[in-house]
Formats: C-alpha cells, sequence, structure tokens
C-alpha cells in the first residue's frame, strides 16, 4: 500500500471518491490541514511572546537591584568626602570698661526730731555758721569727701555685664546623617521576619490581585525610637498606608553611632505584598 501524506489533502480525495463531495463533511475535512498548521503557528508565537515577557521582567528586577546598590554606594562616599569640621574657638569675653564720673561729696540727711528744750543736748545742737562754712552737700547717703581737691571725690560706676546668651546645639544634634560608623540596627536582627508576621494585606488589595514592594524611609532617633516615616516608592495608597503602619509600630532601635556618640540616621526598608 503506498504512503499517504496526511499533510496534503490527497487522502480526503481518496476518501471521498464517487462519493456525494457537496456534503459538508467533505469541505470540513479539506480545510483540517490548514486549520492546523494555523494553530501550531499561533501557539508558537504565543510561547515566543510568553518567554520574552518573563526575560524582560527579569531584566528590568535585575536594573532597579544595581540602581539602588550604586545610589548606596555613591552617598556612603559622599559622605566620607564632607569637609572636616571646624573647631569653633571660644570666644574671649571683653570686660565693659568701668565708667569713672566725679561726684561731690555729701553727708546723709537725718529728718529732724522735735524734742523739749531741757532734752536737748549742747553737741546736738544745729549751728548755723558751722552749716554755712560747710563744703559738703546734703544727698540720700554719705560720702567721704577729699578736700584737698575742692571736695570732689572719684566714684567708680560698675556696668552690669549682660546675661551670656545661651548656647546653641551642636550641629550633631539635629543633624540626620545617611552613613554612619555604626549604623542602627533592628532588636532581635531580623526585621524582616517582624514585618512578616505584624503586616496586614488589605483586604481590597487582596481581592483586586494588587500585590508589589512598597519602599518607606524614615528616621532613627538617638534614643532609637522611628519618626518621619513615608513611602518613597508606592504600589497602591491601600498598600502604602499598610506599610508606613506597620514601619511606625516597629520596636524600638539600636541608635546608629558617630564618633562613640548616638546620632539620628535616615534609613530605608523595603515592605514586600505578595498574594499566596
Amino acid at each position: 500500500m503506498a504512503k499517504l501524506d496526511l499533510i496534503s489533502n490527497e487522502w480526503t480525495d481518496l476518501v471521498f471518491e464517487g462519493r456525494n463531495q457537496a456534503y459538508g463533511a467533505y469541505k470540513l475535512r479539506k480545510g483540517t490541514t490548514k486549520r492546523n498548521i494555523w494553530s501550531i503557528i499561533i501557539v508558537a508565537l504565543a510561547a515566543i511572546l510568553l518567554y520574552l515577557g518573563l526575560t524582560l521582567q527579569r531584566m528590568v528586577e535585575a536594573s532597579r537591584e544595581v540602581e539602588n546598590t550604586q545610589a548606596v554606594e555613591l552617598s556612603a562616599l559622599e559622605q566620607k568626602k564632607k569637609e572636616a569640621k571646624v573647631e569653633k574657638k571660644e570666644q574671649i569675653k571683653v570686660e565693659p570698661e568701668k565708667v569713672v564720673e566725679k561726684v561731690k561729696s555729701s553727708v546723709k540727711f537725718t529728718a529732724p526730731v522735735i524734742k523739749k528744750d531741757n532734752e536737748v543736748k549742747e553737741e546736738d545742737e544745729i549751728k548755723l555758721d558751722e552749716v554755712e562754712k560747710s563744703d559738703k552737700a546734703v544727698g540720700a547717703f554719705t560720702v567721704e569727701g577729699n578736700d584737698e581737691v575742692g571736695g570732689e571725690v572719684l566714684k567708680a560706676k560698675e556696668e552690669i555685664a549682660p546675661p551670656p546668651e545661651p548656647e546653641k546645639p551642636k550641629e550633631e544634634d539635629t543633624k540626620i546623617f545617611d552613613v554612619v560608623e555604626q549604623m542602627p540596627s533592628f532588636p532581635g536582627g531580623n526585621v524582616m521576619a517582624w514585618l512578616s508576621q505584624n503586616l496586614k494585606y488589605p483586604v481590597i488589595a487582596a481581592e483586586n490581585g494588587v500585590q508589589g514592594r512598597v519602599v518607606v524611609q524614615f528616621v532613627v532617633e538617638k534614643d532609637g525610637s522611628v519618626t518621619d516615616v513615608h513611602a518613597v516608592k508606592k504600589v497602591d495608597p491601600s498598600l502604602d498606608k499598610e506599610a508606613e503602619r506597620v514601619v511606625k509600630s516597629m520596636p524600638k532601635w539600636i541608635p546608629g553611632k558617630q564618633n562613640g556618640s548616638p546620632v539620628r540616621v535616615k534609613y530605608t526598608l523595603p515592605v514586600t505584598f505578595k498574594l499566596q
């Protein structure tokens, strides 16, 4: 028996030889080869497109990881290139000059007391001629004069120095560092495990099949508390809000140190949302 090529339509003519070829089955069998070829082509194209899409996605994710790594390295290099701190010299306090003024010698005025004549002693009586001849003035208090220089004395008047200005806080007390000698660390070490245990997947995002990675940035204070929490790379409003919430609820970190002292440090943390 001769071999038949099933891809060609010769077998159809052989089967329907001497039969009614106007019947629909003949036309259906006649187009089978064409349909099979188109099906194979479409499946092959779909497989190629799927492979290209997955490859492109992997390349984009790898490029993002490289960019993040380069950004951290550049930040560290810029921090090292900063100029050395300039030590502030203590300001020399200049004492204000003493103002010297000339005052005339005077005698404190005493209010007179009325007494009977028999009670007044002779030495207590005020003699008018002595008052007229005196070169002293009457004042609120007694000032010893120097009669040799015309009854004038030198009196030093000291100015009251203004209170010292309050010291301004040092720059390191308020400055936020990007990279320090000892970076902040999460208590226990595994911050990702803590996030996975305390993260609550938003119901709306789960129902809509939304997933992704939210990058959250915050500041670790000198006491280890977390402040200024905000998402720098957002995915969805519900996921962004949950990522910020879980970071704000974290326990106190071990603060970063610079020159042996705790300082404020900026920290970036990715929070991944993935449906099972």
